[in-house]
């Protein structure tokens, strides 16, 4: 549809029933960034025909620091989402503007790894350009604007959720819709790996582009096992609530590699290449000798975490098929506690003094008073914490962790049932 025309419609109430059923009671919310896109890409590139795809941000529910083990995680995508107004060009040259951030031309022909683009939006463009083409899908030039407004930094993957996102296009503008989500979620954390230079897992992609809540198993790893798990937490009268404590990441480099690192030292003294392959029984069975040869008896206690939330997850997953919150959120609260105890990625212990996660989870356990369940949320360090908070707390818990963290700081979310989606 051309561009102007689409936007009328959407002024008119025209294309309301489509933003409901992506948004829901969020879609009247959601109509003028919408028209603002449309105009902000005719602006920049004509009046033409266009597709709009959505792509939501994502939440890790439980399965702290397993993805990168092959490990169980539960995530869902949320309501917090980048919107592109996308249209083909024939140069084979990608053109994008992301909110303010003008992102260099990318030319298709070119798909090698650039040294000089690591840790960058170029370098994600062309790694999803280069592994759709790898396995045989087409690509082809597009001019686009994004707009987001998941938080970046915030443990909500909006890395993720921009690696997705570059995939739909594809797949919408020369593929005929037929990459898979997984696929897609796959093609994503290539791009990460190998042209981001980043070693992150697939949860993160996986939530953003299947969408709903998930349930995944990443034993084998090229072909995790992802299972949509039914349940709606408004019929609990539930909220999902993420706050951003505004703490620093600098300088927390090495705390985040060693948790990887420390779990690869108790997977090579089994011979195993992840801890999903290590017998659990074999474990304890040879903790005398496994403590003597690594002498770090953190590592031990990371690998401990990690045995026991792969059973949570399953466990979570359980109680909310059988509409059991209570037993869900027994799992929930467990995950923080060992991740406190066990993971220990609540705060720095270079930097003991500054512990903003550590202190919103003693409000959050304060504000709840034996209520919802609350744990530390992603990476941990700093960054997020998660609470499921009865709806008539909500408010009370919000003005809690505002007033200590900064107006804004905590985000009432939805879980929303849409993963990648073309809008328009």
């Amino acid at each position: 549809m051309i561009a102007s025309q689409l936007r009328e419609e959407l002024k008119s109430g025209a294309q309301d029933q489509r933003l409901t059923e992506i948004y829901g009671t969020l879609a009247e919310a959601q109509k003028p960034r919408y028209e603002k896109a449309i105009d902000k890409f005719i602006e920049l590139y004509g009046d033409k025909d266009v597709q709009i795809i959505s792509v939501p941000g994502r939440s890790e529910v439980i399965g702290n620091h397993t993805d990168h083990q092959q490990g169980e995680v539960l995530a869902t995508s949320i309501n917090l989402d980048i919107i592109a107004v996308v249209s083909p060009r024939e140069d084979g040259v990608v053109k994008v503007l992301s909110d303010d951030y003008d992102i260099p031309p990318i030319d298709l022909s070119d798909l090698n790894v650039h040294d000089d683009e690591k840790e960058s939006s170029q370098a994600l463009i062309r790694g999803v350009a280069a592994r759709i083409k790898e396995e045989g899908g087409n690509i082809g030039g597009f001019d686009g604007y994004m707009t987001s407004d998941v938080l970046q930094g915030s443990g909500l993957s909006s890395s993720a959720a921009f690696e997705v996102m570059i995939g739909n296009i594809f797949s919408d503008l020369y593929n005929g819709q037929s990459l898979d989500p997984v696929e897609l979620a796959t093609i994503g954390q290539y791009a990460e790996n190998v042209f981001f230079g980043k070693p992150c897992g697939l949860m993160d992609q996986s939530a953003c582009s299947v969408g709903g809540l998930i349930h995944i198993d990443f034993r084998d790893k090229q072909n995790p096992i992802v299972e949509k798990v039914d349940v709606d937490f408004s019929d609990f009268n539930t909220s999902l609530c993420i706050t951003d404590v505004h703490a620093s990441h600098a300088d927390l480099t090495q705390d985040y590699a060693d948790i990887p690192f420390e779990l690869k030292e108790v997977d090579e003294f089994f011979g195993k290449p992840v801890l999903r392959e290590v017998d659990e029984e074999e474990f304890y069975a040879k903790f005398p000798e496994l403590r003597a040869a690594l002498n770090n008896d953190r590592a031990l206690l990371r690998a401990i975490h990690v045995f026991e939330e792969n059973k949570r997850v399953q466990k979570a997953v359980a109680a909310l098929k059988n509409n059991d919150l209570e037993g869900f959120e027994k799992q929930i609260l467990a995950s923080g506690t060992s991740s406190f105890k066990y993971l220990q990625n609540i705060y720095s212990p270079a930097d003991y003094k500054n512990q903003a996660v550590s202190l919103a989870l003693a409000l959050s356990e304060l504000a709840l008073d034996g209520k919802g369940a609350h744990r530390v949320h992603g990476g941990g360090f700093a960054g997020t914490i998660q609470a499921f908070v009865p709806n008539d707390l909500v408010e009370t818990y919000r003005e809690t962790m505002d007033n200590t963290f900064g107006e804004g700081a905590c985000h009432v979310l939805q879980i929303r049932p849409y993963g990648g989606v073309q809008v328009f």
